[in-house]
């Protein structure tokens, strides 16, 4: 059969994957290390989420050999679910990474699978630095090609474009030749899904883990010589148009190898939708203004972009509506005066004094403001009026969050999610992760040894 003179997507991913070495990735390893870093803050700081002990019971008796690590537990599930889980818990509390251009949080849905399969393989620290590195690039690209309209059709991107990172990185560390690589990147296009309709539920975080479990089920099929259709995300039927527009392979492909989608990658101080960490920015910075006289406030105006209001001007009902509500930012921010994870539970939601600054708020859009920028207009009862602009929040680009930050935001995770876990000795393991010479070892070294008699649904 002749060879097709333009190659797949998939393949053209394909061969630079399979080409990829630890030399050629290793200038990005230290913002690989920030992000898993970032990763098992998140995790750790919901592992005793309900949510996530609910999915574990729910699992449990359907797990296999207990290979794989279940981040914040002492005892280890299989593979498929400890992907599963550990995405869920990275991105429940919406404190996970970010990538700017797609509003893709990249590590929970490929360090979840990667970590989880180099444990039943022995791997090494490097080869599971270069594998994620290498599924990071490949869910990003994708998600630029189809950005933004696949979101604004409703697509949550993090979990359809993180599949294709997970496949791609486990198929990386499986060894799979480039034919293979494709083969798994196809069939993570069968398998993509995730609706924004759901981010105020749970159901979100199910198609995160799906991402996680499904990328590493779509690189074992290959394994075993599944094929997929050669052009199964830009053929005319294919994954791309089939959930958007017309992708821009250009956006895709230009600078593969090169330039890498890690080295854009933020890291939230706030457990809340990316775009609303101005908001809490500007509020903090009014809050100094006015010392505590927060009694005083007459109105809070806040204006930004369609984008910021699309997603925050909603009411309150509980804690996932907090985190993605201008109203309860701008509260946290006034009369908080902090934005943790204790200031987006439900006992500081329903708190009477909250609710009514709440009621104060009210969102308008200027089209000038530039999506993840914010205004805040604050009213006192005097009359006077203060002003807050915030374009670039802490966190972002341009006022990246440091390696300590990171580690303090771990320390505090730990706290939050009532875990076991030592969090200096995580710490120290991801900062060497590079020269660990079998990743196995090095996670098995973080459990805390099971208490006699505790099960899973204890």
């Amino acid at each position: 059969m002749p060879q097709d003179p333009i190659p797949s997507v998939s393949r053209t991913l394909a061969d630079f994957v399979a080409a990829a070495s630890w030399t050629g990735v290793e200038a990005q390893s230290l913002e690989a290390r920030r992000s898993i870093l970032n990763f098992f803050a998140t995790a750790l700081g919901s592992a005793r989420d309900p949510v996530v002990m609910a999915a574990m019971r729910t699992l449990s008796p359907f797990s296999g050999v207990a290979t794989a690590t279940v981040i914040g537990h002492s005892e280890s599930m299989d593979a498929m679910c400890a992907s599963f889980l550990n995405a869920v818990s990275a991105n429940l509390l919406d404190f996970d990474d970010t990538h700017p251009e797609t509003i893709i949080h990249p590590a929970a849905p490929v360090a979840a699978p990667v970590l989880a399969l180099a444990e039943t393989r022995k791997s090494s620290g490097r080869e599971v630095l270069t594998a994620f590195i290498l599924g990071v690039d490949v869910e990003c690209r994708i998600g630029n090609a189809v950005s933004p309209g696949h979101y604004a059709r409703g697509w949550h991107i993090t979990s359809t474009c993180g599949i294709f990172g997970a496949a791609a990185a486990c198929a990386k560390l499986l060894g799979l030749p480039a034919e293979g690589i494709a083969n798994a990147i196809g069939l993570a296009a069968s398998q993509s899904a995730g609706n924004v309709e759901n981010l105020p539920s749970a159901a979100k975080n199910v198609s995160v883990g799906n991402a996680a479990r499904n990328g590493l089920l779509a690189a074992l099929l290959a394994q075993q010589g599944y094929e997929a259709a050669p052009r199964a995300i830009e053929g005319p039927l294919g994954w791309a148009r089939t959930m958007g527009d017309e992708p821009d392979i250009g956006r895709m492909l230009d600078g593969l190898g090169k330039t890498w989608e890690i080295a854009k990658n933020t890291y939230k101080p706030y457990p809340a939708g990316i775009v609303f960490h101005a908001v809490i920015d500007a509020c903090l910075l009014l809050r100094k203004r006015i010392g505590r006289q927060v009694d005083q406030i007459d109105s809070v105006t806040v204006q930004g972009s369609a984008l910021l209001l699309a997603r925050g001007d909603r009411p309150v009902n509980n804690e996932r509506d907090a985190r993605v509500s201008i109203h309860h930012c701008v509260a946290c921010g006034l009369l908080l005066g902090a934005a943790g994870v204790a200031e987006f539970q439900r006992e500081t939601i329903v708190r009477p004094d909250t609710a009514q600054l709440r009621q104060k708020v009210r969102a308008e859009r200027d089209d000038e403001m530039p999506d993840g920028a914010a205004r805040v207009i604050l009213r006192l009862m005097s009359g006077d009026v203060l002003t807050e602009t915030v374009i670039s929040p802490r966190g972002s680009q341009a006022a990246p969050l440091s390696n300590n930050d990171l580690e303090a935001k771990l320390r505090e995770s730990v706290r939050t999610g009532q875990s076991n876990w030592d969090a200096d000795r995580v710490i120290n393991a991801v900062w060497q992760l590079d020269a660990a010479a079998d990743v196995a070892e090095l996670l098995r070294s973080l459990r805390p040894p099971s208490p006699a008699g505790q099960t899973i649904s204890d």
